[in-house]
């Protein structure tokens, strides 16, 4: 079974050892053709709190670590300027 990835940013890094990631999907609207986007936030585990806002990351789908987080960050593919 293959293991669930998405490519997101990091827009919220205030929880101790959990971010928030944003993950954009683009797809053309099935009758008229327009590209939409829609984005989806998802919880994610951050056992050393690296990540910072602005971060863009790959996050890994992961066993139940509380009511709402089921990723984790398995790699730092940029980081923000900031």
């Amino acid at each position: 079974m293959a293991v669930k990835e998405r490519v997101g940013v990091v827009v919220s890094d205030k929880m101790q050892k959990t971010v928030v990631v944003a993950v954009e999907n683009r797809s053309a609207h099935p009758k008229y053709g327009k590209i939409v986007v829609r984005t989806r936030r998802y919880k994610a585990h951050d056992e050393e709190d690296k990540c910072k806002v602005g971060d863009r990351v790959r996050i890994r789908e992961t066993r139940p670590m509380s009511r709402t987080k089921r990723w984790a960050i398995a790699d730092i593919l940029e980081t923000s300027p900031r």
